[in-house]
């Protein structure tokens, strides 16, 4: 049985109507490659993805794997194309994607609120006005999710790693997208934090009709949480479950 969320029961019932982890969406990032010039960052990377599944991406720095986020964004210009397609009745949409970088660049001392940046997000209305109630509401129901409604009120900059890694969650997960990218999520968060994350991971593939690549250093991680893992040097080394990507002989090798 899955555990329940604690939010409302209204929302509990609106998250139990999606249909969690149903494997029938399908995402193929198809060649997509990266060069500046002459150099070649990434080449002709291949990824299947399918929807309640964590595929994680590892490799030494430079191997190309922010490039890679960044080209699946759309934020760098690359070859290649990513298909999104509802196997439900064999139809393609346009790719829905989340994202929750490994820094958010904020000066110290800025006055915005967690509020006032959720609300900038998800609100046409000036974050300097009143609070909406039906926005605050909304909001509180998704910081919730991730056990940081608390949060709601304190100054954006003022969060500890984990504290903002939880409020960027909620961001990335409103609406519900395809695709979640999270890029080094452990990055700076303590030990209580880390376990936090771990958990909440497993709440996004239990209750959540997503796909989720994941970025990470951390192999505690990948062996306990990924489905999928890809070793990447500028291209795709080996693939495979934990087991196999971690005891290979090509990870000995970057990683040695």
């Amino acid at each position: 049985m899955k555990e329940e969320l604690k939010l409302s029961p209204k929302r509990v019932k609106s998250i139990k109507m999606q249909e969690a982890a149903c494997g029938l969406h399908c995402i193929q990032i198809k060649d997509i490659s990266v060069r500046d010039g002459a150099q070649t960052i990434i080449e002709d990377i291949n990824l299947h993805i399918h929807c309640g599944k964590i595929t994680v991406i590892i490799g030494k720095n430079g191997a190309g794997k922010s490039t890679l986020i960044k080209a699946i964004l759309g934020e760098i210009k690359h070859e290649g194309r990513i298909e999104f397609t509802d196997l439900k009745n064999q139809t393609m949409h346009d790719l829905k994607i989340g994202y929750v970088p490994q820094h958010l660049n904020m000066e110290r001392n800025t006055p915005i609120s967690v509020y006032d940046l959720f609300a900038g997000y998800i609100s046409n209305s000036p974050i300097f006005c009143r609070k909406n109630p039906k926005v605050l509401k909304q909001i509180q129901e998704q910081l919730a999710i991730f056990e940081a409604q608390n949060l709601i009120d304190q100054r954006a900059c003022d969060l500890s790693g984990g504290e903002l890694q939880r409020v960027l969650l909620s961001i990335a997960v409103t609406p519900v997208p395809n695709l979640l990218l999270l890029d080094e999520p452990v990055s700076g968060i303590d030990k209580n934090g880390m376990q936090l994350f771990y958990q909440n991971i497993s709440k996004l593939k239990s209750n959540f009709d997503l796909a989720m690549i994941v970025v990470s250093h951390d192999f505690e991680f990948v062996r306990k949480y990924a489905d999928h893992v890809i070793l990447l040097d500028k291209k795709i080394i080996k693939e495979g479950t934990p087991e196999e990507v971690l005891e290979s002989e090509e990870f000995q090798k970057v990683f040695a």
